[in-house]
């Protein structure tokens, strides 16, 4: 894991793309109430500046954002010289089959559909997380 030290620990470092503000705020509040260190951007380009700056143990990704969707913006993190493969999950308001289909061959790890289940959400990035860690 990376990131910032805390009473020796490294915590995990998070990257949160989404462009609706109150629901960014809350997933940085339930993900700091976690231990984390996260991070936000609310479109591509603040996203690609952002992954090529630091390392993320895990970044969620929004399907609908300024700039270009979570799918075009998956597929160019990805062509990065600085990707290391983190966990990516989709976090998004859209029910739709195919799209968890299309994150799912681009290599996300999780679709998660918003409204969210706050307890749901902080175990499936932290299980996600602890996974990528014993990778």
């Amino acid at each position: 894991m990376n990131g910032a030290e805390n009473d020796g620990t490294p915590k995990t470092k998070i990257l949160i793309v989404e462009d609706e503000m109150p629901v960014a705020m809350m997933m940085v509040f339930l993900l700091h109430r976690a231990g984390c260190e996260v991070e936000t951007a609310t479109n591509a380009e603040q996203a690609v500046s952002l992954v090529q700056a630091a390392d993320f143990d895990l970044i969620t990704l929004d399907i609908d954002l300024p700039g270009g969707n979570g799918f075009e913006i998956f597929a160019r993190l990805k062509k990065l010289p600085s990707w290391h493969n983190p966990p990516v999950i989709f976090v998004s308001g859209r029910p739709y089959e195919e799209d968890q289909q299309r994150a799912r061959e681009l290599g996300a790890v999780d679709f998660i559909l918003k409204p969210f289940d706050v307890s749901d959400f902080i175990f499936r990035i932290m299980s996600r997380v602890t996974e990528g860690a014993m990778a």
